[in-house]
């Protein structure tokens, strides 16, 4: 079973709704700008991140045009010097490739390294929208489902700050 099946099959499983939906290919949050038109809903920009020591890692999500300020976030979570963590660390933490990484990537963090922050304004949509393991399919999830089924479901607390 691939990825993005074995997603949809534990949505499925655990009861939350969702609808998926197959485009291209997208890299960056700017391609994605074509794919919201499709499915009426914001898609977020995720980024991992590691502290220097490699100790603390997140997973941040945050609307996507909202610039990244690696200082104000780092102040915001209480950690120093966050930086994104190479391409290999994230496919060995979450087996997920850059341009991939969303919220269903916690399912495979494995080791439960990872904590989970949201952007304040995030969590207000209606919807959550988010990489079903590839990045050419999304899932469109409502954004209470994610937060008072799945990361229950999986063992993860939100953190809500406000970017």
């Amino acid at each position: 079973m691939n990825k993005s099946d074995f997603i949809c099959s534990f949505l499925t499983e655990n009861k939350i709704d969702f609808e998926k939906f197959s485009h291209e290919t997208v890299s960056s949050i700017e391609e994605c700008r074509k794919i919201e038109d499709i499915i009426g809903a914001e898609i977020c920009k995720n980024l991992l991140l590691r502290n220097t020591p490699g100790t603390v890692y997140y997973l941040l999500s945050m609307k996507g045009d909202k610039a990244f300020v690696t200082r104000d976030i780092s102040k915001k979570l209480g950690v120093s010097r966050l930086s994104f963590v190479s391409a290999e660390e994230m496919e060995k933490l979450v087996d997920t490739t850059p341009g991939s990484l969303g919220i269903m990537s916690l399912l495979f963090d494995k080791d439960k390294k990872i904590r989970f922050a949201a952007d304040k304004d995030l969590i207000e949509n209606e919807f959550f929208c988010c990489h079903a393991g590839i990045n050419n399919r999304t899932l469109k999830l409502r954004t209470k489902d994610v937060f008072e089924k799945l990361l229950p479901l999986i063992g993860v607390n939100a953190e809500i700050i406000e970017i």
